[in-house]
């Protein structure tokens, strides 16, 4: 949809009893805080099957003003995770039907997933959920090809993310794909979670990131993301790090599920597809800054990565020279 997006796009977030309350926030503090030209660049609407008062999963409670009806104008539908998964409300299935009918683009976080299964959306097509209920959603829908290890996924016009922090992946890379890989990325930075990762299913993304998950090595991968332009090896890594390389892959792999290296390319890449959206830096001065070395060398990763040559890229995504301006996102 980048990179010139005329108006505002409207989310729906679906919110079904009892909703999880951390899913519910993920939408409204990621979109709400986009800013293109100073303007919005996301409506982020509530709704509920039975507006007032919905059960939530813990101790809050919640007033939804709004229905489904909300959803008939949305550019995206996001339903949120329940804490019952395996009953959706008939209403809101017939919603998504409608939605999907439509051609809108609907997500679903954590177990929201079973809402779009039931409604016949995903029939066919590629899914997740969380982990814990990954073999239910097989056992109940066979004809869902479910990817029980990757954060999120996209088949079409529906996507999909396993639990919890996911759901933040998810909206970035919604984020990313109508503003582009700028917008996704400071939005990332000012929240202060990990980068945009891939989820592993897009035709633009291939390799999933697995969540972060311990801190040993947070100070070495924000030193080496500061340094992107240098040809860091691992023994630089590990020294900044002050172990041993073989310390350093070990931990470094149960903290990030990737190995150094695997991370450290997918970090250049990522800064690479932001110089080639946001400057008008030749090719040559775009792989040296993001530390790929060569144009020909930038090409083949990214070819490798998206499908798309550093130029083809850039003449897709640009949002340079495109009216569309700075870019300023903020979380405050």
């Amino acid at each position: 949809m980048h990179p010139e997006v005329l108006a505002m796009l409207r989310v729906a977030v679906v919110a079904s009893p009892p909703v999880s309350m951390f899913n519910l926030a993920i939408p409204e503090l990621l979109f709400n805080k986009v800013e293109i030209d100073g303007r919005p660049g996301y409506e982020v609407v509530i709704c509920a099957p039975d507006p007032g008062s919905v059960p939530t999963t813990g101790t809050l409670g919640l007033h939804v003003p709004h229905g489904l009806e909300v959803m008939r104008a949305a550019d995206t539908v996001i339903v949120a995770g329940t804490g019952e998964p395996f009953s959706p409300h008939p209403r809101v299935l017939d919603a998504l039907r409608e939605a999907a009918d439509a051609g809108v683009r609907i997500a679903s976080l954590c177990t929201g997933a079973f809402s779009l299964a039931q409604a016949g959306l995903l029939k066919g097509r590629k899914a997740t959920t969380y982990w814990a209920h990954a073999d239910e959603l097989r056992r109940r829908h066979p004809d869902i090809e479910v990817q029980g290890d990757v954060l999120y996924a996209q088949d079409g016009q529906f996507l999909t993310s396993s639990g919890y922090a996911a759901g933040i992946d998810l909206c970035l890379h919604v984020i990313r794909t109508d503003y582009g890989a700028a917008v996704a990325n400071t939005v990332a930075r000012l929240a202060l979670v990990a980068p945009v990762r891939p989820g592993g299913q897009t035709q633009f993304i291939q390799t999933p990131l697995p969540p972060e998950r311990g801190t040993v090595c947070a100070d070495t991968r924000g030193w080496a993301m500061r340094n992107l332009d240098k040809p860091l090896t691992l023994t630089d890594l590990a020294r900044h790090a002050g172990v041993s390389v073989r310390t350093l892959t070990r931990r470094f792999h149960a903290e990030s599920g990737v190995s150094p290296l695997q991370w450290l390319l997918h970090q250049r890449i990522e800064r690479a597809k932001e110089l080639l959206e946001t400057t008008t830096l030749p090719m040559d001065q775009v792989a040296t800054a993001c530390g790929l070395g060569t144009a020909d060398s930038l090409r083949t990763h990214l070819t490798r990565r998206t499908g798309l040559t550093p130029s083809a890229y850039r003449a897709q995504f640009s949002r340079h020279g495109t009216g569309a301006g700075a870019v300023t996102s903020s979380l405050a």
